[in-house]
């Protein structure tokens, strides 16, 4: 029997739920993110999840860091659910194994699959260039999480420190100064467009159109971008390094710059097979994470619960 499992991706703005049918993903089901209470948003994924109908688990990508043990947020800035216990809130509500992670956790969980389900990137790290910079870790095939299951926050690595000070010079705010999603993420990029005159949010089509300053601002961020890439292959020296988020739509125009970046920081011998690329499944990454997750996880689970029955 075909299994039927749910993808929610929740963003700061919108909401998408969609059914995984076997391996089909069908088409998400988008509604506005209700940021009023944590009470209204967690009533609006309950209600989104049981318009689906019968499904086997659920799995929730959120822009947030996650407690994988407990399924508790600890940190989260764009939506009311910072210190929920949101795995075991769902699953009390909703009848069904629930999953709570990152939503770039979930995106590169994705990217590693391809559309039958099957395994293309046993090792792969992924980047999420938008507003800030995310990223997320698949390691034989399954999401790395570290102690906490706060890993990948690869965004906050430091690619720019100031050698003139020590330690570097640091900010009560997030990003840091020098990180790497303070350097290279959307928000960079239109600072650096109006350093040139542009208009913040257009350079990608000024780019495409030729304009000379647009293709020096993604050039400058491509480079800035590939030290990151490269600290994560000397890292991980994955298969696959992948770029999603809102940035990646400039595609070579970023990544050409990113790659040549990258080589130069990358020790000898490391990162011979590893491919770097743009994300494939855009704006689908996460919700498709999501229900890979559910798989995932539940498969784990019954496993577990299976072992412990026979050592009984």
């Amino acid at each position: 029997m075909t299994q039927r499992l749910i993808g929610v991706d929740v963003g700061g703005t919108k909401i998408a739920v969609a059914l995984l049918d076997g391996t089909t993903l069908l088409e998400p089901v988008l509604q506005p993110t209700k940021t009023s209470s944590t009470e209204t948003l967690v009533a609006q994924l309950v209600g989104a999840v049981r318009a689906a109908g019968d499904v086997a688990a659920v799995g929730v990508a959120i822009p947030s860091v996650v407690d994988w043990e407990t399924g508790r947020i600890r940190y989260s800035v764009n939506i009311p659910l910072q210190d929920v216990a949101l795995r075991e809130v769902l699953r009390e509500q909703l009848g069904v194994p629930v999953f709570v992670d990152n939503d770039a956790t979930c995106a590169a969980l994705a990217e590693a699959y391809d559309d039958d389900g099957l395994l293309v990137a046993r090792h792969l790290v992924m980047f999420t260039v938008g507003t800030g910079v995310g990223g997320g870790i698949v390691i034989g095939g399954r999401v790395y999480r570290g102690a906490t299951g706060a890993a990948a926050e690869i965004g906050h690595t430091v690619v720019g420190g100031d050698l003139r000070r020590a330690p570097f010079a640091r900010s009560a705010d997030y990003p840091q100064p020098g990180t790497l999603e303070s350097l290279a993420s959307g928000t960079a990029l239109n600072e650096i467009a109006l350093e040139c005159g542009l208009a913040a949010g257009r350079v990608i089509d000024a780019a495409r159109a030729g304009d000379g300053h647009a293709l020096a601002a993604l050039e400058l961020l491509g480079r800035r971008l590939g030290i990151g890439i490269a600290n994560a292959i000397n890292t991980f020296d994955p298969d696959l390094v992948v770029v999603g988020g809102g940035v990646s739509a400039a595609d070579e125009l970023l990544l050409e710059p990113a790659r040549e970046e990258a080589a130069r920081y990358l020790l000898p011998g490391v990162g011979t097979r590893t491919e770097i690329r743009r994300a494939r499944y855009g704006p689908l990454a996460g919700v498709r994470g999501a229900a890979l997750l559910a798989g995932q996880e539940l498969e784990a689970e019954l496993e577990d619960a299976a072992r412990e029955a026979a050592a009984r």
